[in-house]
């Protein structure tokens, strides 16, 4: 095995390696023991997210959710 030069790749990598294995949540839950973050999400979350309500959440990801019809 080549040692990995770049820290881009090494977290590329290690990314790839931690969702094969553990499956995506499960990585995701592995990470944040160990990123604190900054700021304060409950504020700070108005911006990035949109304002929906649970009924709109649901038929949004229903709608992503359907296979597109074929072209």
């Amino acid at each position: 095995m080549t040692p990995i030069d770049s820290p881009t790749e090494l977290r590329r990598r290690g990314l790839e390696v931690l969702v094969r294995e553990l499956g995506y949540v499960d990585a995701m839950r592995f990470l944040h023991q160990y990123e604190t973050g900054q700021g304060d999400y409950t504020r700070e979350r108005a911006r990035f997210l949109p304002p929906w309500t649970v009924e709109e959440l649901i038929r949004e990801a229903n709608q992503l959710a359907r296979p597109e019809p074929p072209r």
